[in-house]
């Protein structure tokens, strides 16, 4: 239980720090809107240390359902305890983002664009297009859970590995890094999570004028990232025969 708990506010934190920039930059009245893209890349690798380093010692630190995945199908996490753990994300990453909300309830008052509104939750492609948003949330999954398997001292035995709080930097700098050099397409959710649980909390928040939570495009952030993270497990398993 304690695990779960961790999980849970570790992917609070994350989504709380991350969603947090996307907000100050993009909202109308806040003091960050020159942020931009490269804020946006740095506070998210932040925001993904702060996650891990709380809760890396004691959940070992997935914080996104697509790592539970990989590690689960590398054989380096127990299958018993997937569901937990991705029940505990998803509701982790609705409270961040409905205390970015919060934080910034008078910025969201103001902002009468649909599209900014929706950023402040969920991803979005800059060229929609199904096929090809899904293979660019798989390979950034795929560098992303691929990186873990080794930054978490991954072998090839039957040991069991995760993530502890030293890892949460090179962990913040490999996020950061996908969201520089492969961001551009989607956003970058590498996180079904990440993008499902504030999905869900756009759908449901008294938000004025609103618009769609654009539920057509949430399947690719879900579904390319769990692609991506079974692709990293095979091609560890791959390497390691």
């Amino acid at each position: 239980m304690t695990a779960y708990i961790f999980e849970f506010i570790g992917t609070g934190m994350l989504l709380l720090l991350g969603n947090g920039i996307v907000a100050n930059a993009v909202l109308k009245g806040t003091k960050g809107s020159d942020s931009g893209w490269v804020g946006i890349s740095l506070a998210w690798g932040i925001a993904v240390f702060v996650g891990v380093f709380i809760s890396a010692d004691v959940s070992g630190a997935h914080l996104n359902p697509a790592v539970t995945l990989g590690l689960a199908s590398a054989g380096k996490f127990a299958w018993s305890l997937v569901p937990g753990y991705m029940l505990a994300q998803l509701l982790g990453a609705m409270t961040g983002t409905t205390l970015v909300w919060l934080t910034y309830k008078k910025q969201y008052d103001a902002t009468e664009e649909q599209d900014a509104l929706r950023a402040t939750f969920c991803t979005s492609p800059a060229i929609r297009n199904p096929l090809w948003n899904f293979v660019s949330e798989a390979i950034g999954t795929f560098a992303l859970v691929f990186g873990v398997f080794y930054i978490a001292g991954g072998t090839f035995s039957e040991k069991p590995i995760s993530l502890g709080s030293l890892d949460a930097l090179p962990v913040a700098l490999l996020v950061m890094g996908i969201g520089f050099s492969l961001g551009g397409p989607t956003g970058y959710a590498i996180n079904p999570a990440r993008d499902l649980g504030p999905r869900i909390m756009h759908t449901l928040l008294p938000l004025k004028g609103k618009g769609s939570s654009d539920w057509g495009y949430a399947w690719i952030p879900i579904l390319g990232p769990l692609a991506g993270g079974f692709l990293a497990a095979l091609a560890f398993l791959w390497i390691g025969s």
